[in-house]
């Protein structure tokens, strides 16, 4: 969840013009899902096969809390390599 450069994918505050706000309910990248909620803000869903929270929380630019009710793993036949 790192652009060429080492940036952040997903920041805590855009620093770009938006197009919306507060209208992303699901966050999907290479390496885990996002459940996005304007009050409580990311949650953790689902992280690639091989990878933990701790590595996730490694490559973020912004805070986060894990479901500790369904986080699942996306396996490689499903979305091809990361």
């Amino acid at each position: 969840m790192v652009q060429q450069g080492g940036k952040h994918k997903i920041l805590e505050k855009c620093s770009l013009p938006l197009t919306g706000k507060q209208c992303v309910d699901r966050i999907i990248t290479e390496k885990a899902v996002f459940d996005v909620d304007k009050t409580k803000g990311l949650t953790l869903i689902e992280i690639w096969e091989g990878l933990t929270p701790e590595d996730i929380k490694a490559c973020t630019g912004t805070d986060f809390v894990v479901s500790t009710l369904h986080l699942s793993t996306v396996l490689f036949f499903i979305f091809g390599s990361p």
